[in-house]
């Protein structure tokens, strides 16, 4: 818990660097204009499909009308606030993010070699692939939201999942190898959920949700290389300092 709270507070910090804020609101901009867009032109759609699509359709079924038109108003915002969420989160992943992790990596950790793949077709895909499998699993359990609890459960452990998906891969790319990802993986494998969780929470508060994938793109980075400075403790760059004056040896 000590490095979530650790990467949230330098996330803030770093939020006091004024060009930071430049790349802080741009995804949350776009997610503003898609989820006004949707509202108006969408919506009244939105909540006619869902009415008509089963489990809604069981609760008119059984005499509980106003119940299925509650639970397809409130899909149809979920559907709505999930796509702007999710609009906010690529341009975070794909654009701004390898600005945020080469602005934070030479300012608070230069001495991590980088010695992973810097490659943006490879995080561009991973952000997909996530966000594929978020909106699948996202609607195959749309059913469950019916069992009391889980309505409120679901979309925050699928949001934590995206999240730490998506910026913890991308955090580390092109400083860790294959085998350090592996590691890290294994070592904070629920840290890195849990700061996803954190994050899938203060998504849900109004307004300040489209804030939060550029956030997770700060704190997943603090966390990552944090985490990778620890595991490493310096003898990886230690050794590729080295190489150069070692060659020159007779």
């Amino acid at each position: 818990m000590s490095e979530i709270v650790l990467a949230m507070g330098r996330s803030l910090r770093t939020l006091g660097r004024g060009r930071v804020w430049l790349l802080f609101f741009g995804p949350a901009v776009v997610a503003v204009v898609v989820w006004i867009g949707l509202t108006v032109f969408a919506l009244e759609s939105l909540i006619g499909l869902l009415v008509d699509q089963p489990p809604l359709t069981w609760l008119a079924g059984w005499g509980a009308v106003w119940l299925a038109k509650l639970g397809a108003v409130l899909g149809g915002w979920l559907l709505i606030l999930a796509a702007a969420f999710v609009t906010a989160m690529l341009l975070a992943a794909i654009f701004v993010m390898p600005l945020l992790l080469d602005h934070v990596a030479l300012a608070d950790y230069p001495e991590l070699a980088r010695v992973g793949k810097d490659s943006l077709t490879a995080g561009a895909w991973n952000s997909i692939a996530a966000v594929l499998l978020y909106l699948i699993g996202w609607l195959l359990t749309l059913p469950l939201w019916l069992i009391p609890g889980l309505g409120l459960l679901l979309p925050i452990l699928w949001m934590a999942w995206l999240t730490r998906r998506t910026f913890a891969y991308d955090a580390l790319t092109v400083h860790a190898t294959g085998q350090e990802w592996r590691e890290l993986r294994r070592q904070q494998g629920w840290p890195l959920l849990l700061l996803g969780v954190v994050l899938a929470l203060l998504a849900h508060v109004p307004v300040l949700g489209l804030l939060t994938p550029t956030l997770a793109a700060l704190a997943y980075t603090h966390f990552c290389l944090e985490a990778l400075r620890r595991l490493r403790q310096g003898a990886l760059v230690a050794v590729i300092n080295e190489q150069p004056a070692l060659k020159e040896r007779p």
